[in-house]
């Protein structure tokens, strides 16, 4: 899905959008602990724009992604932009022994830009962090808060009668948020394929380190 999506994607997004320029990017760079000659993992990079934004800011960044035609888009914009210090892998980091052999104790810390919710297990990648991790390395992660991106949100708009005087009232239903699921959906509108959503309350998000 991924491989038939990534090229659609990052025509669309690869150069940043609101979403990514006001909201995630900042509150990542925030978190983060980078400087130069740090060394970071980038889990589910796409086509590497975060990657990059970090080899800026000084990081010798190890980047990978499941999808073969993310990774070739990766390669082919960083090339592009004249970034160094980025290389890129063809890694499932659903799987602890591929994630394994990245290296024991080579990082200073990890990240995972919204990509959490589109694999199936993250158990493996968060039982390998404390591995790959140098001694007090950080992860960072976003992802959208799974109570209102879960297949039980709807947003509603209704007339109530109030001593009778009408008035409107707004807001939003959640239900099955406790129960870890998955479903396809749309990421972008009008993507080639739909893909596949891995709902996870946050204590399972949690509970997963």
């Amino acid at each position: 899905m991924w491989d038939a999506n990534a090229e659609w994607w990052d025509d669309r997004i690869g150069d940043g959008n609101d979403f990514q320029e006001e909201l995630i990017e900042p509150a990542t760079e925030r978190l983060l602990e980078i400087w130069p000659g740090s060394t970071v993992l980038d889990v589910g990079c796409g086509a590497g724009r975060f990657a990059r934004r970090m080899a800026e800011l000084g990081a010798r960044v190890l980047a990978c992604d499941y999808s073969e035609r993310f990774i070739e888009r990766a390669r082919s914009r960083t090339a592009s932009a004249g970034v160094e210090n980025i290389e890129y892998r063809l890694v499932d980091a659903t799987d602890r022994g591929p994630l394994l052999a990245l290296g024991a104790g080579c990082f200073d810390g990890a990240v995972a830009t919204m990509c959490l919710m589109d694999m199936a297990a993250i158990e493996p990648l968060f039982g390998a962090l404390p591995v790959l991790l140098k001694p007090a390395g950080w992860f960072v992660f976003s992802v959208t808060h799974p109570c209102f991106q879960a297949p039980g949100f709807v947003k509603f708009a209704e007339s109530v009668d109030s001593d009778g005087r009408y008035s409107e009232r707004t807001g939003v239903k959640v239900s099955h948020y406790l129960r870890p699921s998955a479903r396809k959906g749309e990421g972008i509108i009008g993507q080639p394929q739909p893909q596949y959503y891995f709902d996870r309350p946050l204590h399972v998000l949690l509970a997963a380190r």
